[in-house]
């Protein structure tokens, strides 16, 4: 399907928003953390492991999101205010989500090590791209928005498939890109990675009110959303 024929079908405002939201949501700490862990520890087919734990990831998306957006184009046709219900729900999960980021910020946290399971290998990398994008999906509130939104613009299934399946791919596109540099560049690559992955993944998170009451005030605005009738 031509790219002008999409446009077409979908519109070139909802086009580029659902784009927007596919950049926001490929900035996924879970799945960038994982390639990075494959680079830095991963000595027997680094290459191979990552691109299939990529290809598990970019599958899990695809499949959730046509499961969710035939799901809520049903629901859409079968309950007059379905599509309000599907808003509020995504909203409300968005909320809950910042909230609890806000309660574990009044208290210091340490920082829980990052390492691969024990059988990770090229074999396994697939279901392992599967288990942590689908473990983080409660945090994908861009895809579900883009969904309420193709399914509230009444999106033909086709179009609004193959539109997620553009999605899926800009939703890998950091890991690929993390992938390509550290194959380009190799031990600088490594070096940074290394420095970056400890800041993250030692030390202690210090309590933080300002930032408690911050995320606070986003999930209250994003509660009013949820509740905006």
């Amino acid at each position: 399907m031509a790219e002008s024929q999409v446009h077409q079908m979908i519109g070139g405002g909802l086009l580029a928003g659902i784009v927007g939201l596919a950049l926001a949501d490929s900035l996924n700490p879970a799945t960038i953390v994982v390639i990075t862990l494959i680079l830095l520890t991963v000595r027997h087919r680094p290459v191979g492991s990552a691109v299939t734990f990529v290809l598990g990831a970019m599958s899990t998306v695809f499949v959730l999101g046509t499961a969710i957006f035939l799901g809520a184009s049903a629901a859409a046709d079968a309950v007059g205010e379905g599509l309000i219900w599907l808003r509020r729900t995504v909203f409300l999960i968005a909320a809950i989500t910042l909230a609890v980021a806000g309660f574990r910020r009044f208290k210091d946290r340490e920082r829980k090590g990052i390492d691969l399971p024990r059988w990770f290998g090229v074999w396994t990398a697939f279901p392992l791209g599967i288990f942590v994008t689908g473990a983080d999906l409660p945090n994908a509130f861009p895809y579900f928005i883009a969904i309420e939104r193709m399914v509230a613009a009444d999106v033909d299934v086709p179009v609004g498939l193959f539109v997620l399946a553009g999605y899926a791919l800009v939703y890998c596109i950091p890991c690929l890109v993390l992938l390509a540099l550290g194959l380009a560049h190799g031990d600088k690559v490594r070096t940074r990675l290394r420095s970056v992955l400890d800041r993250f993944s030692t030390g202690i998170i210090k309590r933080s009110v300002p930032a408690a009451l911050t995320l606070f005030a986003l999930a209250a605005a994003v509660l009013t959303l949820a509740l905006w009738p």
